[in-house]
């Protein structure tokens, strides 16, 4: 005889769970085991040596075109938030995104700092959901230039195109991304009839229309995530010239965009192992023995640090939410 559902055992309420502290320790264990991956067949004296003898200049352009990489990146956020309803200075962005960017170092991936920015960014759940969709949207064309970028690279290293080409086989990926942008924001209309009029969805989703008004909006937006890319790219580039390696940018743009784009998978704590293990990989190719590779991670990673702990600076300095309420998004945006 079938039992009623209401006399089945809450098996749910006596489910084992996983500590707090559970997660923290898998993620860390994976960290270690990533790095160790790294290292190995790494000659800790030729590793050792090479920060010795490392030109520290070169890392000091590296960080200030890293920096100046995020103040960019901020923009293009701002550029993508004021049009909805968030109707503060750009430099508040840039204050929110490099607290965002300390937060990162401390949580898996750059994830937990994007959640960060969303939550300092207004002081209510309706408008820390609806700052989540600017941190989403700014997410998704950086990582649309990631794409077309290291796609374009990869393609004309493989074929040995010449520049013409290869900036060719960017511009159609760009037109293959900025139609797919278009196609997705120009559906809103369409996904916001599908709610009756008082559902909070609707009105929810009412307030991303400037982005279907102006669907030039997300376009700039990835134009300004290409610059946030090839400026990363080069970023690593001048760390990687101070340890004596002199490759290519069209390398750099293949390479760094293609690890950034692994970084962000949540398996290690601020994407170390990742970093070091994808360029030893990645550069085997072009004749960088594994030493200089993850000495390059390294360095790389030292930038973020630095980089972040500026945000953690400015976080102590201005802990209160950002408590100016939203203001209506007009029909046209406003950037």
């Amino acid at each position: 005889m079938a039992t009623a559902e209401n006399d089945l055992p809450d098996t749910t309420a006596n489910a084992p769970r996983l500590p707090a502290w559970a997660g923290l320790v898998l993620r860390i264990t994976v960290t270690v085991a990533l790095m160790a991956v790294a290292l190995r067949g790494v000659e800790w004296p030729k590793l050792l040596g090479l920060f010795r003898t490392m030109n520290w200049h070169w890392w000091l352009a590296g960080f200030a075109v890293g920096l100046a990489v995020q103040v960019i990146a901020a923009v293009r956020w701002a550029f993508l938030a004021r049009p909805i309803g968030f109707p503060y200075s750009v430099g508040l962005f840039v204050w929110r995104f490099f607290e965002g960017s300390f937060f990162s170092l401390c949580l898996p991936t750059s994830i937990g700092g994007d959640v960060v920015k969303a939550y300092r960014l207004a002081d209510s759940t309706a408008g820390r959901l609806l700052a989540g969709c600017t941190v989403v949207a700014d997410r998704l064309t950086g990582l649309a230039a990631l794409g077309v970028i290291a796609g374009a690279a990869l393609v004309g290293r493989e074929w040995s195109l010449g520049l013409a080409a290869t900036l060719g086989v960017g511009l159609a990926l760009l037109g293959g991304v900025v139609a797919v942008i278009w196609l997705g924001v120009g559906s809103l209309d369409r996904l916001l009839a599908l709610f009756p009029e008082p559902h909070a969805a609707r009105q929810f989703i009412s307030r991303l229309l400037p982005y279907q008004l102006r669907p030039s909006l997300m376009t700039r937006a990835v134009a300004w995530s290409l610059v946030v890319q090839m400026g990363g790219a080069v970023s690593v580039a001048l760390v990687a010239r101070g340890l004596g390696v002199a490759l290519p940018l069209s390398v750099w743009f293949a390479v760094v965009p293609l690890v950034a784009l692994a970084m962000v998978l949540p398996i290690s704590i601020g994407g170390v192992g990742v970093r070091e293990g994808g360029l030893a990989l990645l550069l085997a190719p072009a004749g960088v023995p594994a030493e200089q590779a993850v000495a390059i991670g390294l360095l790389w990673f030292l930038t973020t640090i630095v980089g972040g702990l500026i945000g953690g600076l400015l976080f102590l300095l201005d802990r209160t939410p950002t408590h100016q309420p939203l203001a209506d998004p007009a029909p046209g945006g406003s950037a």
